[in-house]
């Protein structure tokens, strides 16, 4: 049996993002049939392999995105999108081999590896849609905030979990039906059909995530509601914003007494 730490931080590392997909697919897939079945351990660089475009600024400098605006509205949203996917690829990774000091079980890093290989075929999906578009991905600018909480979380496991999952995936259950009917509106089923993809892989990985949570907050004796609030409060530097897709989330097993308590309601 092998090691999968090279094979992940290959993809990591990747600097091309349909190449870094592939990468980690094949990982996933090494590591689904036993090929790989353990992790050594290895220094993990905080930041990810990227692409020399997009150009990356901060939030606030990048263009508003309409799908009102005919094709190109579209064609931004895509776009951001699939800038999301890709940060959901690395945060995977990452999230699969950062913490093999916590002496994990190897089903904590087949569960990362899988939700990887859903967010690599994700963005797959995007850019393809992209390119059907007269586009491609590193067409427009988008923005660096997407990677600040996998840095502040990098020695923090349950700062992780609280965070990646169970706040930025989770908002995308609460965002992705408004999208879809935007993307209807405008006849756009090619692009709707990929978010319905997307919307029902993310209930898996926020469910992931939850599973996950609550096993570390176990191990540590810790209260899973009180510890994620103190986290959030800690590591998200923003609003968690209501409406919430309540059924997403109850089918994700994540309740909403964690995030009702310390939701903005003004």
């Amino acid at each position: 049996m092998a090691d999968a730490t090279p094979a992940i931080l290959d993809a990591l590392a990747c600097c091309d993002p349909l190449i870094k997909a592939q990468k980690a697919r094949a990982a996933y897939a090494k590591i689904s049939d036993g090929s790989y079945d353990h992790l050594s351990g290895a220094d993990v660089p905080i930041r990810p392999g990227r692409p020399a475009k997009p150009e990356l600024m901060a939030p606030r400098f990048v263009p508003k995105r309409r799908i009102s605006r005919g094709v190109g509205g579209r064609v931004a949203l895509l776009h951001a999108l699939a800038h999301i996917e890709l940060n959901a690829i690395d945060l995977s990774l990452d999230m699969a081999v950062r913490y093999h000091h916590h002496r994990l079980p190897m089903d904590f890093v087949r569960d990362w590896m899988s939700v990887a290989d859903d967010e690599a075929r994700h963005f797959t999906l995007l850019q393809e849609r992209l390119v059907s578009l007269d586009s491609s991905y590193g067409a427009l600018p988008a923005h660096d905030g997407l990677w600040q909480a996998a840095e502040e979380t990098k020695d923090d496991l349950l700062g992780r979990l609280a965070i990646a999952p169970l706040v930025l995936e989770a908002r995308g259950l609460d965002v992705t039906p408004f999208l879809l009917e935007k993307f209807r509106a405008a006849d756009d089923s090619a692009s709707a059909e990929i978010l319905e993809i997307i919307m029902h892989d993310e209930v898996g990985h926020v469910a992931t995530g939850k599973r996950w949570f609550d096993y570390q907050c176990g191990m540590e004796r810790l209260d899973p509601i009180s510890t994620w609030q103190g986290l959030v409060k800690r590591y998200f530097h923003g609003q968690l914003k209501p409406p919430f897709n309540i059924s997403a989330r109850k089918a994700a097993r994540f309740s909403a007494a964690f995030y009702q308590p310390i939701a903005q309601t003004g």
